[in-house]
């Protein structure tokens, strides 16, 4: 998804900051909010604004000196705007973001039919009309009219309007990857798809709501950080209010201009400014990861995490298990494993299954799916497939693949044993971490199919610094212990759980909540939805079922299970911005301090010694201050858009970093920065 304004397309692309229009946009939008309604929502800001109004009315009024009142009038003001377009900019970049989105489900039709039997008579109706569990039949170079999951048929679709993708994604019924999106494309074939969105609540509304900052929801910790600057706002306003009664006592009459500097100086503006376009910006470098957050807080989640459930295939392995060799046992023919292997495999829809049947025909073997057969669905629970043929010409046989505990049982149950050969030999393919399936034919174990699968490149490299971080990485597997144990010290996780089901993952879950830890894991069927509901962070696959992605709290565009590891990253980067930024504004406080404090008390000998600037004036000390107190905020706006950048290493070296450089850092900058503007106010108007 790309634009101009906003460029999604890729993880870990950097989208442009503002292009023309998005600039304009951001302009009117920093006038727009200055109405109160929206000026109220920022506390720190809503008491600049409100100081402006002040000192505007005491210039008006002949209550104040009216350059030095008209001045800092100005300067507050330009503050508040600022803070304004800050928050402004931020939203400008999700609005092109909306803008393709709406363009890609304009003017919708459906066909809809009322069963998915080939040849049903369909009916044209806007799409709209459609509600959840309506049928609909799309043909190759139409638009799908709104989300669901195909029912039958499989397709090739283009989803570059909503990933930015332009590689074709293939969907089909019945699998883990059914799951379509309105405003996508059908490039291929012709499928039946079962509405499962409400008109208004589709996944391009969802999206379109979330890019343009209407649905965000402020974040526990902003929502922390929003009180912290409130209550320092607060306290700053009441040590104001009180110095005129104590300047009293010496003898000074303070300059009411001077407080509501003083005010504006003391109170944290700088991160009061960026708070709101921090929020947003982390909703949208998410986006630009092609991750949908489901709410600000699921952004941010990510960041503490302490536990990582990862599925081994596709996530930690290519995912594209290939059948590689057949070895029977001893007293079995060849031909004889690769007929039961081919048998058990016809009906089996997955990858490993299709490239079985593939190496079972690769010799030239003929054999078609048998008549009146019936096959029997890979489980979860059973680890099994297979297929049952009819006592006619077939001899009755029952043929299942699968797991070696489970098939060794299956066996026991009709009077077979198993032997130590089959044992050895499953060793052995295990040890060179391949995943091995056990073949029988009735009571007979025939031999053991080898699937291997590859561990993907870097991703050692990807779990040593997230070890770095203090993530624990946890592979979950349907693989034996021996596989599970090879894969995993290649890929250099830190503990696995072999021959899963769904409800051990679901267990570990909790067993991991309930020592403090915060989980994630990633998911994508319907078997999922438990343990991502559970999961403090779930991603749910684009491509999965409907229930996946109701129950997760972030949605993964490019279906690629090892986001998980970027989605960490970008919910780190959100802490460690805001963090920064914080630690930055309320340091260079400290500094300012310097400037008005000794322009406010320059008649008390005492408070030269404060004067370490050496400022021109006391006039002009103020307008430096708040020179540099306005312009920091447009300055730092790239900085919270594009967040601070991420580099893995634990919690002690970040916190040391923050301080050194923005700690240090805020300190130190505004001396010489205020002090060079003090000397352009003096050469241009003289001390």
């Amino acid at each position: 998804m790309t634009d101009t304004t906003f460029s999604a397309g890729k993880p870990g692309g950097k989208p442009a900051l503002l292009d023309g229009a998005g600039f304009r946009a951001a302009v009117v939008g920093a006038f727009t909010k200055l109405s109160p309604r929206h000026a109220f929502r920022n506390p720190v800001m809503a008491v600049v604004w409100l100081g402006t109004l002040l000192t505007a009315a005491l210039t008006l009024f002949g209550k104040a000196a009216p350059g030095q009142g008209a001045a800092i009038t100005a300067l507050l003001f330009v503050t508040v705007l600022f803070a304004n377009f800050a928050e402004a900019v931020a939203e400008a970049r999700g609005r092109g973001q909306a803008a393709s989105l709406r363009r890609a489900r304009k003017d919708l039709v459906a066909r809809r039919v009322t069963t998915a039997l080939n040849g049903a008579a369909a009916t044209v109706v806007p799409a709209t009309e459609l509600r959840p569990d309506d049928l609909v039949v799309i043909s190759a170079g139409e638009i799908i009219p709104a989300d669901g999951e195909i029912v039958k048929g499989l397709a090739t679709i283009n989803e570059s309007a909503v990933t930015g993708e332009s590689a074709p994604v293939l969907r089909e019924a019945g699998t883990d990857r059914s799951g379509v999106i309105g405003g996508t494309k059908v490039l291929s074939d012709e499928i039946i798809v079962r509405i499962t969105a409400e008109p208004g609540h589709s996944f391009l509304d969802r999206m379109i709501a979330l890019v343009e900052g209407a649905n965000r929801q402020k974040t526990p910790n902003e929502i922390a950080l929003g009180l912290l600057l409130v209550t320092m706002t607060l306290t700053f306003l009441i040590v104001v209010i009180t110095l005129p009664a104590i300047a009293g006592f010496v003898g000074l009459n303070l300059n009411p201009l001077l407080l509501v500097a003083l005010l504006v100086c003391l109170i944290p503006t700088t991160i009061g400014g960026l708070l709101p376009a921090i929020g947003i910006a982390g909703m949208n470098r998410a986006l630009s990861a092609n991750v949908l957050a489901k709410s600000g807080k699921a952004v941010e989640v990510p960041g503490d995490v302490d536990v990582l459930l990862l599925d081994k295939t596709g996530t930690i392995t290519h995912g594209d298990r290939q059948a590689t060799a057949f070895h029977p046992l001893a007293g079995v023919d060849l031909a004889q494993l690769r007929e039961a292997a081919l048998l058990a495999s016809l009906a089996d829809p997955t990858p490993e299954g299709k490239s079985i049947v593939a190496l079972a025909r690769s010799p030239g073997v003929a054999l078609e799916e048998p008549a009146d057969a019936h096959f029997v669905a890979f489980s979860a629970h059973t680890r099994m497939s297979g297929v049952d043929l009819p006592a006619q010409g077939q001899g009755g046989r029952v043929i299942r693949k699968g797991a070696m505990d489970a098939i060794v049982q299956h066996v026991a149950a009709l009077g077979g044993l198993a032997s130590p050969e089959l044992t050895a030999r499953v060793e052995q393919v295990a040890r060179n971490g391949a995943t091995p399936l056990v073949v029988a034919d009735g009571r007979h174990l025939l031999g053991v199919i080898e699937l291997s699968d590859v561990v993907k490149h870097g991703i050692k490299e990807k779990f040593a610094q997230l070890r770095v971080m203090g993530i624990k990485t946890v592979m979950i597997t349907g693989d034996n212990p021996l596989t599970a144990a090879a894969i995993a010290a290649e890929a250099g996780v830190d503990d696995y759980i072999a021959e899963a089901r769904p409800e051990d993952k679901l267990a570990r879950i909790r067993q991991e909540q309930a020592g403090g830890r915060l989980v994630a894991m990633v998911g994508d069927g319907t078997n999922d939805a438990p343990a991502l509901a559970q999961a403090d962070v779930g991603l749910a696959m684009n491509s999965g079922t409907q229930a996946a992605k109701e129950a997760g709290n972030m949605v993964d565009l490019d279906s690629d299970p090892a986001k998980l590891l970027a989605v960490v990253e970008v919910g780190k980067q959100q802490l460690i911005t805001r963090g920064a930024l914080t630690t930055f504004s309320l340091a260079n406080d400290v500094s300012k301090y310097f400037a008005i404090l000794p322009a406010m008390f320059a008649t008390l000998p005492s408070m030269a010694a404060l004067n370490v600037m050496q400022l021109s004036s006391p006039g002009n000390a103020v307008l430096a201050a708040l020179i540099f107190n306005a312009i920091i905020i447009p300055l730092l706006i790239p900085l919270a858009l594009r967040g601070v950048r991420f580099r893995p290493s634990g919690a002690t070296a970040l916190l040391r970093r923050n301080v050194l450089i923005y700690g240090v850092g805020g300190v130190l900058l505004p001396f010489p920065a205020i002090k060079l503007i003090d000397m352009l106010l003096a050469g241009m108007f003289g001390p």
